[in-house]
This record gives C-alpha cells, structure tokens and sequence, in this order.
C-alpha cells in the first residue's frame, strides 16, 4: 500500500529528475541538438515567445543547428534573438532558414560546461533532498503510527537514492560526453 506522502514526494522527485536532465541538454557537447536555441527568446508580432513556438528546429548534421521559421519576416528578429542571447553562435540567415555552424570547443570550454553540468547536477540533489525533507516534516505533521512512519521513512530513503543515483548516472554521461573529442 502507497501512502500519498510517498507518492506526492516521489513525484517531486521525478520532477526535479526531469529537470535536471532538460538543464543537462542545454549544455552544449559540440553535438548539434534542438535543445540549445528552442528556449531563445524571439520578438515577433508584438511579443516575445520562444524560438521553438515560431519556427522549426532541426539538426542536418552534427555541427549545424537549422531554424526555419513559419513566417520569413522574423528571420532578422531570430537571428538577432541568437546574438542577443549570447550562446556563442554565430547565426546565418540563408534565404527563408537561419543556419548556424557550431565551433569546434576548446578543452577549457568543455571543462567549463563539465563544471555547470556538475552545478546542476548539484541543484538537482539538493531539490530532491529538499522533497525528502518535506515529506519528512509532512510524516510528523501526520503523527502516524511508529510502524508506518518507520516504513515509509525507508522508502523515501530508497527514493531520494534512487533519484540522486539517476542524476549522478545522468551526470556521468554528460561528461563523458562533453569531454569526449
């Protein structure tokens, strides 16, 4: 039997996962992906809204990010979106795309991002622990029997390593990824 403390703390976990996991993709590996320029934010008609809600991402190739936007008159507000933002790219607006090559990294760029990765991955931590905690806190608010309250302190136990194992695993990928040449 599930208790819903359990089960509301462990989706606070998966959610700080999950967050984690989306920051661990804005990182850039020099592997071209979506992720790195969909959440730019671009002045078109009026208002300001993500990259990804005004044009298609796609990668054709590993070192280059192609945007194709659904109305050609925000190239020029795109492309200035991606300087303003200052990601490091160098935006190309090519007709009714905007390309951008990704430079080669530097072994001091790579262990920069190895060390935001290592920041998020901390922040990811801590959020899980602070969803133990707060179950925890919700356990002695609820005065349960000392049996149960014995039981589920386990299994939040099992889930905060659970959770923190993932992130750790996911970490490790990452930055293997980002200093593999």
């Amino acid at each position: 039997m599930s208790h819903p403390i359990l089960n509301d703390t462990q989706a606070k976990m998966k959610k700080a996962v999950d967050h984690t996991l989306h920051e661990f993709s804005a990182i850039h590996t020099g592997k071209a992906s979506p992720a790195m320029v969909e959440s730019v934010m671009v002045e078109a008609y009026g208002s300001m809204q993500p990259l990804k809600g005004c044009a298609a991402i796609s990668t054709p190739d590993a070192r280059l990010i192609q945007i194709q936007p659904w109305d050609p008159s925000v190239i020029t507000a795109i492309v200035k979106a991606i300087q303003v933002a200052n990601l490091g790219f160098n935006p190309i607006p090519d007709g009714k795309v905007v390309r951008i090559p990704l430079p080669e990294m530097s072994r001091e760029r790579r262990e920069q991002f190895v060390k935001t990765a290592h920041k998020l991955a901390e922040d990811g931590r801590v959020s899980v622990r602070n969803a133990r905690h707060g179950a925890l806190d919700a356990m002695k608010k609820a005065k349960l029997p000392q049996d149960e309250s014995k039981r589920l302190e386990k299994e939040l136990q099992v889930a905060t390593d659970k959770a923190i194992a993932d992130i750790n695993s996911h970490l490790a990928h990452k930055e293997k990824e980002l200093l593999t040449i």
